[in-house]
């Protein structure tokens, strides 16, 4: 059967601005449902569950574990999956699994069910985020994907604003069965509007074509061009500038993912401030997340990822020690202020330089790996800080590891090569990249 790969739209046409707003809005409802949804729904309201279902903390604690290890089963096999059907495919397909789930949680009083409902759930939070590069990489142009990648990676903070203007509402009527079919179904009408989107843009692909639609223009065999298939994506893991991506997406899930977990905790428990104090820092670490990750990411387009990053880590940097070293009064709010600064939009930042970097299979094996290292830095993160809690009673000495780390990360980010260079490309050239705007040094 004879396949197509759609061509590159235009670079100055108005049908090419309309695919990367409809993309960009789209994607960013992806995250928002898969992960502000998906993951951090049943916390805001396993209390009303509980009583109505009659289960305890330990099936809490084990359904939690569960989503974390669907997230790295999903990352893996995402990647796997979108070097042979398309990141389109994956996306699309990650999303209607993601919606279906959402409506069948509410169908059942099994809680083992719905503890396997959760961990699919907790899957599709990685399976849809890995193709996002490479999608980002065929519809917005070089200059945009910054902003744009920073703009997705705050979906997550519009979920858990919808999450929060929708649960009280909800629960205070004892109907939390109805908020999973809300969203549920809302989750599944904007993924139908996104079907047609995606075919309307030609972004239903297979990988494989590439290989045949790159032959045209050489004199090589499709047959062994191995430039943007998906073995040459995995030959990535030799080039030195990965290994140093796939190190930092480590740290950062081993520094960043313990850091809010234990926030409330270390406030409440350890330093006596009392919960509306506590709220009052989640609050406005998730207003300034909805913006964070865009602003910043518009930033990137006009400096350089690689600085970006640097600032993002300095202030992650400055937020620990706060904690550290004077955590008193309003001190701890300002520290929750530079970390939503940070964390949203570290996570728009590194797709980002990736996708200037790399292209077609490659960025998605290479994006796809990094979501996986993410997941086991953030499993040993919550582990060591559990484990320092115990030893010395106080949560204070992990947010003296995540300065630290936060050190190592900059020294890092040094060594990686500036995004699009020479020296930093892999795979077939995007028709539409610049000149990169930084050295090669920072």
């Amino acid at each position: 059967m004879t396949h197509t790969v759609p061509e590159p739209l235009p670079k100055p046409d108005r049908t090419r601005t309309i695919a990367a707003f409809v993309i960009t809005i789209i994607l960013t409802s992806f995250v928002a449902a898969t992960y502000g949804f998906g993951f951090y729904l049943f916390a805001q309201i396993v209390t009303d569950m509980r009583k109505d279902l009659g289960f305890g903390y330990t099936v809490v604690g084990t359904v939690t574990a569960a989503g974390q290890l669907g997230f790295l089963a999903f990352a893996l096999l995402g990647t796997w999956v979108s070097t042979r059907l398309g990141g389109g495919t994956v996306t699309i397909g990650s999303a209607v699994l993601c919606g279906l789930c959402l409506v069948l949680i509410p169908t059942t009083d099994s809680i083992v069910l719905i503890g396997i409902l959760l961990t699919i759930l907790g899957g599709t939070a990685a399976s849809v985020y890995v193709p996002l590069v490479e999608i980002v990489g065929r519809v917005v142009d070089y200059q945009h994907r910054g902003k744009v990648l920073g703009l997705i990676s705050s979906g997550t903070s519009y979920g858990v604003f919808v999450n929060s203007l929708l649960v009280p509402s909800f629960v205070g009527s004892g109907n939390w069965r109805g908020l999973w079919y809300c969203v549920g179904l809302g989750t599944l009408a904007v993924t139908a509007v996104a079907a047609y989107a995606f075919k309307r843009f030609g972004l239903f692909y297979s990988p494989t074509h590439d290989k045949h639609d790159a032959a045209e223009h050489t004199d090589q065999d499709p047959a062994t061009d191995d430039t943007t298939s998906a073995r040459a994506g995995w030959r990535m893991v030799l080039v030195r500038w990965v290994v140093i991506v796939w190190i930092i997406k480590f740290l950062n899930g081993f520094a960043c993912m313990p850091f809010q977990n234990y926030l409330s905790p270390y406030l409440r428990e350890g330093l006596g401030f009392d919960i509306d104090f506590a709220s009052q820092v989640w609050g406005v670490i998730a207003v300034i997340g909805m913006g964070a990750g865009f602003a910043v990411g518009w930033l990137s387009d006009r400096i350089g990822v690689r600085r970006s990053m640097m600032l993002c880590y300095a202030m992650f940097f400055t937020s620990a020690v706060l904690l550290v070293v004077a955590p008193v009064g309003y001190v701890p709010m300002v520290s929750g202020v530079l970390f939503a600064l940070a964390f949203y939009p570290i996570y728009g930042l590194v797709p980002a330089y990736v996708s200037k970097s790399a292209s077609g299979a490659a960025a998605t094996v290479i994006f796809g790996v990094t979501n996986v290292t993410q997941g086991l830095g953030g499993i040993v993160g919550n582990y060591t800080a559990g484990f320092l809690k115990n030893v010395t009673g106080d949560f204070m000495w992990y947010y003296v590891v995540i300065a630290v780390a936060t050190v190592v990360l900059g020294a890092l980010v040094l060594q990686l090569p500036g995004e699009g260079s020479a020296d930093s490309f892999v795979g077939r050239p995007a028709p539409n990249a610049v000149p990169d705007k930084e050295s090669s040094h920072v």
